[in-house]
């Protein structure tokens, strides 16, 4: 079975999961399923932190040139937020793996549908049924918030 890239959001490699006729939705299969997604997208989140780590600490030099040390200082700058990001992308993985630990996992928070499995694959943290989110996205677009 081939590996579904998905580097977008960060999590590689995983075999779409493979529906049975009549299978119960979000049964224990399903959810396994999706916590080694998450697991496996954490994982990858923590290894490009420690990369980033040793990249700042062996790559920082007090450069004399001031637009070298601008250059290093920009440099560091957007890797520090690309991993704040992936920090809080982390707590939500988090917190994705404690609704599947509760059984509350796939169905959406808005209307209370199921999600669908292949909407999750594509983004395992997402807590609204696509028409939710749609509608969502509307409104934040109309309202600019």
């Amino acid at each position: 079975m081939p590996g579904n890239e998905m580097k977008k959001d960060g999590f590689t490699n995983f075999a779409p999961y493979q529906l049975k006729d009549g299978e119960e939705y979000m049964n224990a299969a399903q959810r396994e399923h999706f916590r080694q997604i998450l697991l496996a997208w954490k994982q990858e989140l923590m290894e490009e932190v420690d990369r980033t780590v040793h990249h700042m600490k062996e790559d920082a030099a007090n450069y004399a040139d001031p637009s070298d040390r601008a250059t290093q200082e920009e440099e560091f700058s957007l890797e520090l937020r690309a991993r704040d990001r992936e920090r809080k992308l982390i707590k939500k993985i988090d917190k994705t793996i404690d609704l599947i630990d509760k059984d509350d996992y796939g169905y959406c928070d808005s209307c209370g549908v199921e999600i669908g499995i292949r909407r999750l694959e594509a983004r395992p943290t997402a807590t609204q049924c696509i028409d939710c989110k749609t509608l969502a996205e509307i409104r934040e677009r109309q309202t600019g918030i």
